[in-house]
């Protein structure tokens, strides 16, 4: 017996605010917006004549993009859903999830069920198809230590590829989806390989601290994500609260013979090292140093808590914060000699 399966074309719809969309709560407006659930729904999308000429953006948790203009163009939210075990050893599970899934509940999805590698990373908004395009990371983890595959749709030949962990080229918040093959791609869906017997890291930032303040001495994925999580929820703000997009500066990697000169004149200056010749300065503690800390001008500013976090308070615009973001990058050029390497995607301007 043949099947005939009929396709509908998801629900286009003409300017649309993305303010619910993305984390700044940016209030801009793209010309089309389309929602997709699955690969062929995006397909539908994608050969529609009426957009064969337009700008196209792919749209995950909208966690690390500032929109600086209105978009005049085609906006599709991937909303591809599913986790599923593909493969299992006596030491590793593999788990796939869809590009859309919320990246959090995936996290916990993995801790609930005792498979190790991502515990680090909980609390990062965003989705599980962005995941792989900032290689994000924290707390001495990042993606690239568990991830295994992906499958992504080419835009140009509408083949589905898969990426595996040296094909995405990953580096300090970044990947070859960042760089040449930039727009080429939708992440469909995402593979990672966890471990059933977790080899915990909590000497990174305040884990360790936390757990004990905790009285925890039994380490666990489940304690060291609450860990992660009660100090981002002290350190950053709620987007839901206050619009950001978490860190929006990379920590900057310096040679040692500039970070020794440095030292000389700022004694206090944290470092972690990279290898023999290369350190890394947390980004917050130069923008701190430089007295942005808590900065305030109108709707926009500088997290009291964390200098490394741009936020909106309610009104401010993508412009705005951009120019704050320069302001920024020129101070700490001209007080540490360091040129601050922007982490957010800004879209337009």
């Amino acid at each position: 017996m043949r099947i005939n399966f009929i396709y509908f074309m998801p629900i286009i719809k003409e300017n649309y605010s993305l303010k619910s969309l993305n984390t700044f709560g940016i209030d801009a407006i793209c010309e089309y917006f389309a929602e997709v659930a699955t690969v062929d729904e995006l397909l539908e999308v994608l050969k529609n004549e009426r957009f064969i000429n337009k700008k196209r953006l792919i749209l995950g948790g909208g966690s690390n993009m500032l929109f600086v203009e209105d978009f005049d163009g085609l906006v599709i939210k991937i909303n591809i859903l599913g986790i599923e075990t593909i493969k299992e050893t006596d030491e590793f599970i593999y788990l796939k999830a869809g590009a859309g899934e919320v990246w959090h509940n995936f996290v916990m999805y993995a801790v609930a069920n005792n498979f190790g590698g991502i515990e680090n990373l909980s609390l990062i908004p965003g989705t599980v198809g962005a995941s792989p395009l900032q290689n994000i990371g924290a707390y001495g983890v990042e993606i690239k230590d568990t991830f295994y595959q992906l499958e992504a749709l080419n835009l140009a030949s509408k083949e589905v590829h898969i990426f595996n962990n040296d094909e995405c080229r990953f580096g300090y918040r970044e990947s070859i989806f960042k760089n040449e093959a930039k727009n080429d791609y939708v992440i469909l869906n995402v593979t990672f390989r966890l471990v059933k017997k977790p080899v915990f890291k909590t000497e990174y930032g305040a884990i360790q601290d936390v757990l004990n303040k905790n009285g925890i001495t039994s380490l666990s994925v489940q304690a060291i994500s609450n860990a992660v999580i009660e100090i981002r929820e002290s350190k950053l703000p709620n987007p839901k609260v206050i619009g950001n997009a978490g860190s929006f500066f990379k920590n900057p990697e310096i040679n040692r013979i500039q970070f020794d000169k440095l030292k000389l004149i700022f004694p206090n200056i944290p470092s972690y090292p990279i290898n023999d010749k290369k350190v890394k300065v947390p980004a917050g503690w130069l923008i701190e140093q430089a007295g942005w800390k808590g900065f305030r001008e109108g709707d926009i500013g500088v997290h009291a808590n964390q200098a490394l976090v741009l936020v909106n308070y309610g009104n401010g615009t993508g412009k705005q914060l951009k120019v704050l973001s320069e302001k920024i990058q020129t101070s700490i050029l001209e007080k540490f000699g360091i040129l601050l390497s922007i982490e957010v995607n800004f879209v337009g301007g």
